[in-house]
């Protein structure tokens, strides 16, 4: 019987591939990703698993999952921001506020908050 070889380099599609047991297994590496992935990527990283398999499995297969989880990531966390101040400004929660009254200045800003988490959650992580 012919001995295999531990490792073979297919020329046609460019991969290597390993051998394990008696079946040559393809050395796929996925792009390293830097960026964190957040609490918003978390969630749409969760919401793909339970709800959009085919995606999810898409995402994974290809190496792409961890970037687009940063990019959602990135564009909930500015959008959040931007929105955050927008709100604060049409409220009237200023610093002023903030040093008459904290808990007052406190509880408006959680609840600006509360209402721009739902926004995003609902029209950028959930869908």
């Amino acid at each position: 019987m012919k001995e295999l070889k531990p490792m073979i380099h297919d020329e046609k599609n460019g991969l290597d591939y390993i051998l394990v047991g008696d079946y040559y297994i393809p050395l796929i590496r996925v792009a390293e990703e830097t960026r964190d992935i957040g609490f918003y990527g978390s969630l749409r990283r969760n919401f793909l698993k339970d709800y959009r398999q085919a995606l999810y499995s898409q995402l994974m297969l290809t190496g792409k999952l961890w970037t687009y989880l940063a990019d959602l990531n990135e564009i909930c966390v500015e959008r959040r921001d931007s929105m955050m101040d927008q709100m604060m400004e049409a409220e009237g929660v200023t610093e002023e506020l903030k040093g008459k009254d904290q808990m007052e200045w406190l509880r408006r800003v959680n609840n600006i908050r509360n209402r721009v988490d739902e926004v995003i959650l609902t029209e950028l992580v959930y869908v």
